[in-house]
């Protein structure tokens, strides 16, 4: 059986094995319990780190999930959490522009190691974003037909205010880049971006509007890595030192990307974990953490051993981290992962 093919088939008696429900994925999380603590070395002078997709999801805040029993504050959360895992990505920039102030107070409660991969604004990649959550200064120059919209896009903004957009990111994020715990921009690119030259050229421009920060490319729509143009997508990705953030996740959708290691950046190597619920990647109305619920087996992980081995020696650091969410569900697969690698020499 092929891996998309494994991927692909469903037997609803696995569901106890990859939805176990927090208790069980806790206590396997526990028999490797600080495996992830600190990145793992790399022969040649590289290192992975290993770490979640978030650390504030509702699931994963209930008490006694993941976070210590009385450990009820933003501070308390975070600086648990880095003292268990060297990176964590950040998706809430995503949904609002960032601010100073909480780049500021991630920074005071992180070892000054710790490493932040932030998520683009939806703005910052074509997509939707809700207009009552864009700055005051950004709504009120728009139009009074666009502040009655819901929801917003990039292209219904004028040139000024998009630019705005770009600067008031840099600007929130200035604390981390000036303590050098700014580790990428995820710019994760939605299902209907299709490779062509139009969209290389939007990529290109959001890099250049980055200037001089690590940035890498997660993309949504399987047609960037089919037969026709993968070589051309991962020629693209090289020839301008972009990480290519490379997935695993559910198969057989027109939004599957492939599970294909590429790296593109000496810097930088990226691997992220979906989940292989195929049930719900595409389901409408459903939270983050439902559509990602899945814990990985160990064999399941243990596919990507070599893989990961195989990126970081190409790449100075490699960022390995879970999306997969729901409760302690992500936290446990990272461990284990990291304990894999630790197994086999990192």
């Amino acid at each position: 059986m092929t891996l998309c093919d494994m991927y692909m088939t469903y037997d609803p008696r696995m569901d106890d094995v990859h939805d176990p429900g927090p208790d069980l994925a806790r206590s396997r999380g526990e028999a490797v319990e600080a495996a992830a603590a600190d990145p793992i070395p790399v022969a040649g002078g590289g290192s992975v780190r290993i770490g979640t997709a978030s650390w504030t999801d509702p699931t994963m805040i209930a008490p006694g999930v993941f976070y210590p029993r009385g450990a009820d504050t933003a501070e308390e959360r975070l600086h648990h959490y880095a003292s268990t895992f060297p990176v964590v990505e950040v998706d809430a920039t995503y949904y609002a522009l960032p601010a100073a102030r909480t780049a500021e107070l991630w920074v005071d409660r992180t070892p000054p190691d710790f490493t932040f991969d932030i998520k683009a604004h939806a703005l910052m990649t074509g997509q939707g974003t809700e207009t009552k959550r864009l700055p005051k200064v950004i709504r009120d120059e728009l139009t009074d037909a666009l502040r009655a919209k819901p929801r917003i896009y990039a292209k219904d903004l004028q040139p000024p205010l998009l630019d705005l957009v770009w600067t008031m990111f840099r600007e929130g994020l200035a604390p981390l880049e000036e303590r050098g715990q700014l580790g990428s921009i995820l710019l994760q690119y939605p299902s209907w971006v299709f490779p062509s030259s139009e969209n290389r050229a939007v990529i290109e421009q959001a890099v250049e509007r980055l200037d001089g920060w690590r940035c890498a490319v997660e993309f949504r729509h399987g047609s960037w890595l089919n037969e026709k143009n993968a070589e051309r997508t991962i020629r693209f990705l090289s020839d301008r030192g972009i990480a290519f953030v490379m997935v695993d996740e559910p198969q057989g959708f027109r939004s599957s990307v492939p599970p294909v290691t590429a790296v593109t950046s000496k810097d930088l190597a990226i691997v992220r974990f979906h989940g292989r619920n195929a049930r719900t990647w595409e389901a409408k109305g459903i939270t983050p953490a439902e559509r990602f619920r899945y814990l990985y087996s160990r064999d399941e992980l243990r596919e990507w051993v070599p893989r990961i081995r195989q990126a970081a020696s190409e790449a100075r650091e490699t960022h390995v981290l879970m999306n997969n969410c729901y409760a302690n569900y992500g936290t446990t697969n990272a461990r284990e992962l990291a304990s894999l690698l630790e197994d086999l020499g990192g």
